[in-house]
């Protein structure tokens, strides 16, 4: 319903990542079929050069809200505060392959290095309260932009709660209080005039 009229959807957008979805409980691959079906609608996942260009650009961009990265092959010579960086493989998905507490060994360990960044470590902050211990917290913005349209337009959002190494559920599972919380945003975020003035503020956790 749109506005209290039957509004006919031809395109659904999902983030499934099918080698993930490949990996789940048998009960959760049972009720994916139905983006197999074949039904009126057109599935839009994630293009296939997201998966290339991910990680892959992030030793290309210099900027602030970047975390320094460098391509493993490429690190001369390694860091002698380890314990600050992060390793990861470039294709990978949530979160698997990462190792956090990075040692000279694991870099030892790998052969492919073209296929790895060393990255700087983001430390989260602790400030969320919670009944047992503060939890950190992500929140990730999805923009759209059409082609009449000066900048992307923000249209959605999706909030995590951590109290492990990462954020992600494998890094979670002995903790509690870390669910993925409803994030509300200002009214202006619909105005791309104020997307910069409004980053980062008006969040509401339930």
């Amino acid at each position: 319903m749109n506005n209290g009229k039957e509004t006919l959807i031809n395109r659904i957008y999902n983030r499934v990542i099918f080698d993930e979805l490949l990996q789940q409980e048998d009960w959760v691959q049972e009720k994916a079929k139905v983006l197999f079906e074949d039904i009126e609608v057109e599935w839009m996942p994630h293009p296939n050069w997201f998966y290339r260009i991910s990680k892959y650009t992030l030793p290309l961009i210099q900027h602030p809200n970047i975390p320094p990265t460098q391509y493993l092959n490429k690190v001369a010579p390694i860091p002698e505060d380890l314990e600050n960086y992060v390793l990861k493989p470039l294709f990978s998905f949530a979160g698997q392959g990462v190792v956090i507490d990075v040692t000279r060994e694991d870099i030892q360990r790998i052969a492919d290095p073209q296929n790895w960044i060393l990255q700087k470590k983001v430390s989260y902050a602790p400030v969320i309260q919670t009944p047992d211990e503060p939890a950190k917290a992500e929140i990730r913005l999805f923009y759209f932009w059409p082609g009449n349209a000066e900048r992307p337009i923000p249209v959605n959002n999706l909030a995590r709660l951590s109290k492990g190494k990462m954020i992600g559920v494998r890094y979670n599972k002995d903790k509690t209080w870390t669910v993925e919380p409803l994030v509300f945003l200002n009214n202006k975020w619909q105005s791309t005039n104020h997307i910069n003035n409004y980053y980062g503020s008006y969040y509401t956790f339930n």
